[in-house]
C-alpha cells in the first residue's frame, strides 16, 4: 500500500453517509469515504474548502486518508 500526501479542494461532500470527493491541484479526482477524516474536531467539510490527506489506491481508485483541514 503507498501513500502520497497531498492538498486538494473539496468538490462535494454528504454528512449523513460521510462520502464525497475531493480535486487534487493537478484536477485529480480523489474519494472521501468514513475512514478519510483524521482530525475527530471536523465536523462539516464545505465545497471549496482546502485540505491535505495521503491518497491511498484501493480498489482500483483512489480514496483520501489523514485528512486535515489546511483552511477553515
Amino acid at each position: 500500500m503507498r501513500r502520497i500526501c497531498v492538498q486538494g479542494t473539496i468538490k462535494h461532500y454528504d454528512v449523513a453517509s460521510l462520502s464525497g470527493s475531493l480535486l487534487t491541484d493537478d484536477r485529480t479526482e480523489i474519494s472521501i469515504d468514513d475512514r478519510s477524516l483524521a482530525d475527530p474536531s471536523i465536523l462539516l467539510l464545505r465545497i471549496g474548502q482546502r485540505v491535505r490527506f495521503e491518497v491511498e489506491a484501493l480498489d482500483g481508485g483512489s480514496v483520501a486518508r489523514g485528512l486535515h483541514l489546511v483552511t477553515f
